[in-house]
């Protein structure tokens, strides 16, 4: 790994949080009420076979994909990730919309800590930036990617604003590669999982 590496992607981050703050808090009113509200076609056949569906809730400028989700939340079919404490782990816990969501210890609102848990075989990830390569860069923790790497079967589907996009992310060897990105203007399919 290049020495400078890290940097790159410090500095990437701060671009992109950048971009993604300024361009949520622009949208138009119903640009906001359309976008990540109806699961596109090749992702609703997609997620028929799945058992259950890994999530999140949105932090800060974060595109809200629950709404999405609420039919499979009622099914409950749903889990968001959990961290028991400010540890490198995470994992996931089923939850419902309309149920009780704690503050985490990393600041995210998350499941509370009795909820059961689960092993979502589909997973949508936020996204601080990627590439159409199935590079992502996330807020720099590795939690995804450790979780990525500990259950390799899981498809992953990161979820940004389109202008969160570069030609590029710089990776590392843990770095897990994105078999699709969501975005409020497409679904690209990265690699060959899908």
């Amino acid at each position: 790994m290049s020495a400078d590496l890290p940097l790159q992607k410090q500095q990437l981050r701060e671009k992109l949080r950048f971009r993604r703050r300024h361009f949520a808090a622009n949208l138009d009113d119903i640009a906001q009420l359309a976008a990540f509200r109806a699961l596109p076609a090749p992702l609703a056949s997609l997620l028929a076979d799945h058992a259950v569906v890994g999530a999140y809730a949105a932090w800060g400028d974060e595109p809200d994909v629950i709404p999405m989700f609420a039919v499979i939340g009622e099914a409950g079919a749903l889990a968001l990730p959990h961290h028991a404490a400010r540890i490198e782990t995470m994992d996931f816990r089923r939850w419902k919309p309309g149920e009780t969501l704690a503050k985490g210890p990393w600041g995210t609102r998350q499941p509370v800590d009795d909820a059961p848990s689960a092993l979502p075989d589909i997973i949508f990830c936020p996204l601080v930036g990627f590439d159409r390569h199935g590079g992502r860069i996330g807020q720099g923790g590795g939690h995804y990617d450790r979780y990525f790497a500990a259950h390799p079967a899981a498809l992953r589907i990161g979820v940004a604003w389109s202008v969160q996009e570069v030609d590029a992310v710089p990776r590392e060897s843990t770095d897990i590669a994105l078999d699709a990105v969501l975005t409020e203007q497409e679904f690209i399919v990265c690699g060959d999982r899908l």
